[in-house]
């Protein structure tokens, strides 16, 4: 083997760990399938936000929807469309997102979260305090 070839695979090798992707960036159903939330890395800590929402207009006002189950007077009247829910999740272990939060739009709602990777699903529990004392819901992952 020459030198040239040593070279070209390790800079192949490289480039191709370089590169290669990250399985929890991606957009994901929620298990309504009302909602796509798109999750993406910031440093080593993953946020997602939601793109797209099958009924992104309130009926009652034909305008987009806000956040108006958020406690915080200013926030409530953010667009739900592109609001980040999941902040601040950092890797533990190989499929298991841990320590972030989630924000729930339709009460106003932050829980302590974990998510686990399934697959083509996440598994994505929030609760208070103790994940024993919270709920799971299923992401799929758009395709």
């Amino acid at each position: 083997m020459t030198i040239k070839s040593i070279l070209s695979t390790f800079l192949i090798v490289l480039a191709f760990n370089t590169f290669a992707a990250d399985k929890w960036v991606r957009t994901y159903f929620n298990a309504e399938k009302d909602g796509k939330i798109e999750i993406y890395k910031v440093g080593d800590k993953y946020f997602g936000k939601i793109i797209w929402l099958k009924t992104p207009n309130d009926p009652a006002t034909n305008t987009p929807k806000v956040d108006k189950n958020n406690p915080d007077a200013t926030l409530a009247k953010k667009p739900v469309l592109g609001l980040v829910i999941l902040k601040n999740f950092v890797a533990n272990g190989e499929n298991e997102l841990a320590n972030g939060t989630i924000y729930d739009p339709k009460n106003g709602k932050n829980y302590d979260c974990k998510i686990t990777h399934k697959g083509n699903t996440l598994d994505v529990r929030g609760y208070v305090g103790v994940p024993m004392f919270g709920r799971t819901t299923v992401w799929t992952a758009v395709e």
